[in-house]
C-alpha cells in the first residue's frame, strides 16, 4: 500500500490566542488540506486556565490531531509521544479507508477479528517507520514563554534525533509567533535535522501577544509553497529538491 507523505503541524504554546484569526477554525482548514494539527500546552509551576485548556483541545480536535498538557520538565518525551501518536492515528485513518474500499463500507479496523486486527496494526507500525514526514513546528514566543524556550529547544533537538532513527525521510521547519517584525516569523527552512536551532533559539525575542490563528494560517501557506515548488520541478529535479531543502 502506497501512502502519501504525512504532513503535521506541531503547536507548542502555554496560553490563549489573543490576536487575529480563530485558531480552531484555522486548524479545521489545515485538516481539510491534509495537514494534521497537534498541540502541546506547556506549564511550569503555574496552571493553564480553563479557556487555554479548551482552546488547546479545540485546535487539536478540529485539526484531526493530538493534544497534551505537560509540565516543561517532561516536554521532551511529550513532543516525541505526541508526534508519534499523531502519525499512528493518521496512518490508521489511511488504512481504514483502504479496508473499506477492499472489504466494503461498513468494515473498519475495530470490526476485524483480533488476529486480523493485529496484522493490520503491524502494517500501521511498519508504515510509521517508513513513511515520509513533513513536520512544521510552531513555537509560542509570547512573554510568558520566555523561561520555557530553552526546554522547547532541547525537546525539538531530541525529537529530531528520535525521528531521524526512522527509515522514512523527515523534513522539519520551525516558525515562531509573535516574530520580531510581524505576527509570525520563519526561524528555520525545511531541513532533515534541527541542529541549527542551537544558535538561533538563544537570539529569540519574546512579545506580549499570542497570534495562534495567524501562525497556523502561515504554516498552511508554507506547506502550499513547498508543494507548488515541487510541481515546477521534473522528477529528477524533485529528487534533488527533496534532498537539498
Amino acid at each position: 500500500m502506497k501512502t502519501a507523505k504525512l504532513k503535521q503541524i506541531l503547536l507548542i504554546t502555554d496560553g490563549c490566542s489573543n490576536q487575529g484569526d480563530d485558531p480552531v477554525a484555522m486548524a479545521a482548514l489545515a485538516n481539510e488540506q491534509g495537514i494534521t494539527v497537534n498541540v502541546i500546552g506547556v506549564m511550569e509551576n503555574d496552571v493553564i486556565d480553563e479557556k487555554g485548556m479548551s482552546e488547546i483541545e479545540g485546535i487539536a480536535l478540529s485539526g484531526g490531531g493530538v493534544s497534551q498538557i505537560v509540565y516543561s520538565q517532561i516536554l521532551s518525551q511529550t513532543v516525541q509521544m505526541v508526534t508519534r501518536k499523531a502519525m499512528t492515528q493518521t496512518l490508521q485513518g489511511v488504512v481504514n479507508k483502504e479496508l473499506k474500499q477492499i472489504l466494503g463500507k461498513s468494515t473498519s479496523m475495530e470490526e476485524l477479528p483480533p488476529e486480523q486486527r493485529g496484522e493490520v496494526m503491524e502494517v500501521v507500525d511498519e508504515l510509521g517507520e517508513t513513511v515520509d514526514l513533513d513536520l512544521l513546528v510552531l513555537v509560542d514566543t509570547s512573554a510568558s514563554m520566555k523561561h520555557k524556550l530553552p526546554t522547547v529547544k532541547e525537546a525539538l533537538l531530541d525529537l529530531s534525533l528520535s525521528l531521524n532513527a526512522r527509515m522514512g525521510n523527515n523534513q522539519f521547519s520551525v516558525f515562531v509567533f509573535p516574530g520580531k517584525r510581524k505576527d509570525v516569523e520563519k526561524l528555520l527552512e525545511w531541513t532533515p535535522n534541527l541542529e541549527s536551532l542551537t544558535s538561533v533559539f538563544s537570539k529569540l525575542s519574546v512579545g506580549g501577544i499570542t497570534p495562534t490563528g495567524p501562525a497556523i494560517k502561515e504554516a498552511m501557506t508554507y506547506f502550499k509553497k513547498k508543494r507548488s515548488l515541487r510541481g515546477l520541478l521534473s522528477n529528477d529535479d524533485e529528487q534533488y529538491f527533496e534532498e537539498s531543502i
